[in-house]
């Protein structure tokens, strides 16, 4: 059973920053490919960043890149998500997703229970 929990949400203004954790447990760390989704109020859930079991590979959605980093400490079984220069738009429940590095599919298989941030103008 693998067990994903974010923290690190919160209540901030506009232009400023927030670093989201999430912790893996349960499964190799090291051999899962992590990702952050965000779900606003009476939206779909919708992609933000993604980062390989190994960190190789980092992508991101447009309306994030250059504001936001995934990274990863598989010492501390971590991923990351870094967002700089909030808007109110990113306010969202925010959630962390992990899948086997050997999946052949895309989907991620863990999922955590989310964390709010919201921004305030």
């Amino acid at each position: 059973q693998v067990h994903v929990v974010e923290s690190g949400g919160g209540l901030v203004q506009a232009g400023d920053s927030l670093r989201l954790s999430c912790v893996a447990s349960g499964h190799t760390f090291s051999n899962l490919d992590m990702a952050w989704f965000r779900q606003a109020p009476r939206k779909e859930r919708e992609f933000v960043a993604h980062i390989s079991y190994n960190g190789g590979t980092k992508y991101y959605a447009d309306s994030v890149n250059g504001r936001f980093t995934i990274s990863r400490d598989d010492a501390k079984n971590t991923a990351y998500l870094q967002m700089n220069r909030l808007k109110p738009e990113d306010t969202a429940v925010y959630f962390c997703a992990g899948r086997p590095a050997t999946t052949s599919t895309s989907r991620y298989d863990y999922w955590g229970q989310g964390t709010q941030v919201t921004v305030s103008s």
